[in-house]
C-alpha cells in the first residue's frame, strides 16, 4: 500500500516532488493501513484461530489481549480517501467474507485506494489517468488473492469463511475468474501511456508482464493445483513492483 501510494504520489505531482509533503503521506497511508489491520484482526479473531495459517496472529495466539489491539485502531486521519479506505474494509470487506465470496470483489477497492491517496495528495486531480490505476491495482489483486485463495482453500473452509476455492471442488472456476481479471488487466494496464501519463517503455513493458500474468494464470484453468497457484501468486508479487518502476522511470513530465 505504501508502496502504490507513493507511485500514486509520484505520477500525480506536476512541478516535482515536494519529499515532505510525500512523507507526511505515506505516514499517513501506514496508519489507516495499521488500524485496519489491527480492526480486522479484533473482529476476525474467532477465524483466525481455526486457521493454521493466521492461528499464530497476536490475538489468537494470546500475545495480544483485544483490548489491547483496540488501541492500534485510532488515528486522526479524516481525509476521505483514507477513511474510505478503512470503512471499505473494515465494514464491508471484512464481515462479508463470511457471507459471500464476492468479498474479494469489495476487499480489492481499499486495496486499490492508496495509489488514488497519493496522486491527490501530490495535487493531481481526479480523472481518467488515475482512474485507471485505480483500476490497474484493483484487476492486479483479484489473481493474487484468488490464488491465495485456493493454495489455503482447506484454512478458508475451516475458518467458515465464504472463499470461491471453498466451493470449488477442482479450482478450474477459479483458476477461470483468475484468467478472466489477468486478461481485463492487459488493456487497463496500457492506459496511462494513452492517456499521456507514461511513454512507450512503460507501454511495451506493462503488455509484456501482463501477458505473463495471464499466461500463468491460465494454466490453472487447465488444473488448479497448489504448485500452480503459488506461481500465480509469485508472478503476482514480481508484477506489481516491476509494472510501479516502469510508471516512474517512464513517467511524462
Amino acid at each position: 500500500m505504501l508502496l502504490t501510494a507513493a507511485a500514486g504520489f509520484y505520477l500525480g505531482s506536476r512541478d516535482g516532488v515536494d519529499v515532505g509533503l510525500l512523507v507526511r503521506t505515506l505516514i499517513g497511508v501506514a496508519l489507516v493501513a495499521a488500524g485496519t489491520n489491527a480492526f480486522n484482526q479484533v473482529r476476525e479473531r474467532d477465524v483466525d484461530a481455526r486457521m493454521r495459517r493466521t492461528e499464530r496472529r497476536p490475538l489468537p495466539s494470546g500475545r495480544l489481549t483485544p483490548r489491547a489491539a483496540a488501541l492500534f485502531e485510532v488515528n486522526l486521519l479524516t481525509a476521505g480517501l483514507a477513511a474510505l479506505t478503512l470503512a471499505s474494509y473494515v465494514l464491508l470487506y471484512t464481515p462479508l467474507k463470511r457471507k459471500t465470496s464476492l468479498n474479494t470483489l469489495i476487499g480489492a477497492v481499499p486495496g486499490a485506494l492508496p495509489i488514488v491517496g497519493g496522486w491527490t495528495a501530490a495535487g493531481g486531480a481526479i480523472g481518467p489517468a488515475v482512474a485507471a490505476l485505480f483500476w490497474i491495482l484493483f484487476l492486479w489483486q483479484l489473481p493474487h488473492f484468488l490464488a491465495l485463495a485456493w493454495i489455503y482453500r482447506e484454512d478458508y473452509r475451516r475458518g467458515g469463511l465464504a472463499m470461491l476455492s471453498v466451493s470449488d471442488p477442482d479450482g478450474r472456476h477459479t483458476g477461470r475468474m483468475a484468467l478472466l481479471y489477468a486478461m481485463a488487466l492487459v488493456p487497463v494496464s496500457l492506459l496511462p501511456t494513452l492517456l499521456g501519463v507514461t511513454g512507450a517503455l512503460y507501454f511495451f513493458g506493462a503488455l509484456a508482464l501482463g501477458l505473463a500474468y495471464a499466461g500463468v494464470s491460465g494454466t490453472m484453468t487447465r488444473a488448479a493445483t497448489t504448485a500452480r497457484a503459488w506461481r500465480v501468486f509469485l508472478v503476482s508479487i514480481v508484477y506489481l513492483p516491476a509494472l510501479l518502476t516502469l510508471m516512474v522511470l517512464d513517467k511524462v513530465v
